[in-house]
């Protein structure tokens, strides 16, 4: 059965979002009639292209998660806050290591701390805890909670390459249908409202190729390579977004930047070094005339043998 598509949001690049907004908390577990936590939360400086908006809207319409590829360093694990907070949605997040098991973004019961109950009641004499008691959701998990009680989320999945392929395969069915069980509570289970498109989870997903993906996941996934920014302007407005008022300065970092990039480098510098490297120089007002000699490579070049490569080529003419 084909699944309802959803047309209640739109992003655009065009859209100029306020300084600050109240977004409700993550911090505090959804529950029905219970009233959402908001909190004050800046901006996310974020240059979101006409290409990513419309890879978020397709995910979006959809109601599928946004698999993003592309470089490290390019932009991928931002574009999940900046959306959160152009559309005013708690971000759920999800930080994936080679120790993750794909029902952590569910749920995770404490069996130990259950068990440790059990005996002392049997001591005392008094009543278990409801088995309620001991369940703690996950980001995927809260998201659906939270959609329940009508409210919308955004959800990162960062890194997915970095579990076991087990993991991807294990939330087909979660991720697909938006619905969960607690398997050690019976008659506990969750579900996003079939026919609530617009309470879907926005869910972007990262992955840096470290492991080919299962081809069932990558199935149920809308697909997105984020480039990185190659064009002057689009990096002059990205450093402007972030603080770097020196033109000057930006200029000169750029030009650093492309002729470090058209090298023959083991890792070539991506956006998170040059906002890093970029950001060192200005708090420490480093003579943008000077950059060729690279002040401050450890921020930038982050191999031994590149950084010898790029001072030797920069330094000639």
């Amino acid at each position: 059965m084909r699944r309802t598509v959803d047309t209640s949001i739109r992003l655009t690049a065009d859209d100029v979002p306020p300084a600050e907004r109240l977004i409700e908390t993550v911090d505090v577990p959804p529950a029905a009639g219970v009233e959402p936590e908001l909190r004050t939360t800046a901006a996310e400086p974020y240059l979101l292209t006409p290409e990513l908006c419309e890879a978020v809207n397709v995910a979006i319409t959809l109601g599928r998660p946004l698999l993003l590829q592309g470089d490290p360093g390019v932009g991928k694990t931002r574009l999940a806050h900046a959306v959160a907070y152009r559309l005013g949605l708690p971000l759920e997040q999800a930080h994936i290591k080679s120790t993750s098991r794909g029902r952590d973004l569910l749920y995770t019961f404490d069996a130990v701390r259950r068990l440790a109950d059990a005996q002392l009641s049997g001591l005392l004499h008094k009543e278990l805890p409801d088995q309620r008691t001991y369940v703690r959701f996950g980001p995927l998990g809260r998201a659906i909670v939270r959609a329940e009680c009508g409210r919308r989320s955004v959800l990162l999945i960062d890194e997915i390459d970095k579990a076991d392929l087990d993991f991807p395969n294990d939330l087909l069915r979660e991720l697909d249908e938006l619905r969960f069980e607690v398997d050690e509570v019976p008659d506990l289970r969750h579900q996003v409202p079939p026919d609530r498109p617009d309470l879907r989870p926005i869910i972007i997903v990262t992955n840096n190729e470290e492991k080919q993906l299962p081809g069932a996941f990558l199935r149920r996934c809308a697909f997105h390579f984020v480039d990185f920014p190659d064009r002057p302007e689009q990096l002059d407005g990205i450093l402007s977004l972030h603080g770097i008022n020196d033109p000057q300065l930006r200029g000169s970092a750029l030009e650093v930047l492309r002729r470090l990039r058209s090298m023959e480098l083991n890792r070539k510098p991506g956006l998170s070094e040059l906002l890093d490297w970029v950001e060192c120089l200005q708090s420490d007002a480093v003579d943008p005339a000077t950059l060729s000699e690279l002040p401050k490579i450890g921020a930038l070049v982050k191999q031994r043998p590149d950084q010898v490569r790029a001072k030797e080529r920069l330094r000639s003419p």
